[in-house]
């Protein structure tokens, strides 16, 4: 099973730039879509289909902002739309699809670089995710968790870690809460495979950031511990530009 996640940043805006074609080409089973920023009766499903793919949507309250989506050739077992946390599923940022024994989810993570309040929101899903994940691993072990989580992990995934030392996505606390999270029984596919610094999948659109790959590696496919047997291939997509992010890649067997 081939798995892309891709932060599209407005799906609407994303299609226009050729995000069709591109997975087209890049023909994967699934695709997890984060920050669709659309209803589903804005989302033109049909275009999908002609590919291939059925398309499920967990959007959120609020118009134009945050949401989540699955795209997929496969048809699932089941899909579980939210994670039955209140204030996480006003906003549309989990969405799950079973397949046999394994299970793949699209979550789209807060930022708090808005401010305060935003980081404050961030935190509250960070510990109230850990549990969820930790109950839903009982029933459904094999999970691949994808998705943009909004956090560098460490000073390798991101390309100025001094000067961003205080700023979000790549504090103490945050950095803390993804080593707890792996520890607590996940694997972050990309390290898995590949150790080299440089590897991004988030550019701010200023300062011509992404022409000097100043970026941010924010955007993860976690996969629980029992699925370490079953990872073939990792990669990020750079040269798709239909975001501020790129997609990245992991197949299973």
């Amino acid at each position: 099973m081939k798995i892309i996640s891709y932060n599209v940043n407005g799906i609407r805006a994303a299609l226009k730039k050729g995000l069709q074609d591109w997975l087209k080409a890049a023909n994967a089973d699934v695709v997890c879509l984060q920050e669709t920023k659309a209803q589903p009766e804005q989302i033109e499903s049909l275009l999908f289909e002609e590919l291939g793919y059925q398309s499920f949507w967990h959007s959120a309250q609020k118009k134009g902002y945050s949401g989540v989506g699955i795209l997929t050739k496969r048809e699932p077992d089941h899909v579980e739309v939210g994670c039955g946390i209140g204030y996480i599923d006003e906003e549309g940022r989990v969405l799950r699809a079973d397949y046999g024994d394994v299970s793949v989810m699209s979550v789209y993570f807060p930022s708090g670089s808005s401010g305060d309040h935003r980081q404050e929101i961030k935190m509250r899903f960070l510990g109230d995710f850990q549990p969820y994940v930790d109950k839903l691993k009982k029933e459904r072990p094999n999970l691949i968790i994808s998705g943009d989580y909004n956090i560098c992990h460490k000073p390798i995934d991101i390309h100025d870690p001094v000067r961003n030392a205080t700023s979000s996505g790549f504090l103490p606390e945050e950095r803390e809460w993804v080593s707890g999270f792996i520890q607590g029984g996940f694997i972050d596919t990309f390290r898995h495979f590949n150790q080299e610094p440089h590897h991004y999948s988030w550019w701010s659109f200023r300062a011509n950031a992404r022409a000097n790959n100043k970026g941010w590696r924010i955007d993860y496919h976690m996969a629980s511990q029992p699925m370490e047997n079953r990872l073939k291939r990792v990669a990020i997509l750079p040269e798709a530009k239909h975001s501020d992010h790129c997609p990245i890649l992991v197949e299973i067997i």
